[in-house]
């Protein structure tokens, strides 16, 4: 197969992560039930039926080779860039550093990569509102899941996955004390959210507001 072949097939039939299966499968069904109730409705159903299945697309990603390399954990658009301590779940440090948000919308791929390399010290799930994930208070008022990381090199920095306006359920695929490469995938965000990186101290962001983020790939800081 040739590398044309490989684009397309990449293109018009991706990968979707397992997790999307049955959401799938339940779109393909309500497509069958509304074809009978009416058969034009079958065109819609197939449509939702896509849209669902490229919503759980999960494509191959090539980390960058820079050991020094902070990626985006999500596809998507920079939202915010500022100053501000480590969620309180997480640490109880006052000490100011950069977080940058990057906001998913339903059109992204939304399983997230890991920043850096590094071992997961802290995990912890906190459920909260819906409110646009777009939103500064999002960070503290809507459903989270917070990451606390010790990087390879012995520094600390964290990530959140937090739910937005449409999504309703964070999936998270690692545990504490788990040892993870730079790009490798560590949770899921369903319907449209946002991801947080709080970067280590003195570390500062090379990217800015509006910039597109591609998770795995996309450095947005250097250690």
């Amino acid at each position: 197969m040739n590398t044309v072949d490989l684009s397309c097939k990449r293109f018009l039939c991706p990968t979707i992560h397992p997790e999307g299966w049955r959401f799938v499968f339940v779109a393909a069904l309500l497509t069958l039930l509304l074809s009978l109730i009416w058969s034009p409705l079958f065109f819609a159903g197939a449509l939702l039926t896509i849209g669902v299945y490229l919503f759980f697309r999960d494509p191959d990603r090539v980390p960058p080779t820079d050991p020094h390399a902070v990626v985006s954990p999500a596809d998507g658009i920079v939202c915010m860039v500022t100053q501000t301590p480590l969620p309180g779940e997480l640490s109880a440090d006052e000490a100011q550093v950069w977080r940058v948000s990057v906001f998913m919308s339903v059109f992204n791929v939304h399983v997230n990569r890991m920043p850096a390399d590094g071992t997961i010290a802290k995990a912890c799930y906190v459920p909260g509102k819906f409110f646009n994930a777009s939103l500064d208070k999002a960070s503290v008022d809507n459903e989270r899941y917070l990451y606390l990381m010790q990087t390879t090199n012995g520094q600390w920095m964290a990530f959140v996955q937090i739910a937005g306006l449409v999504a309703r359920r964070i999936v998270c695929f690692v545990r504490e004390g788990q040892a993870l490469s730079l790009g490798e995938r560590f949770g899921l965000i369903r319907f449209g959210s946002r991801v947080d990186v709080y970067l280590p101290p003195g570390v500062q962001p090379d990217v800015q507001v509006g910039q597109t983020m591609v998770a795995g790939e996309t450095v947005i800081a250097r250690i």
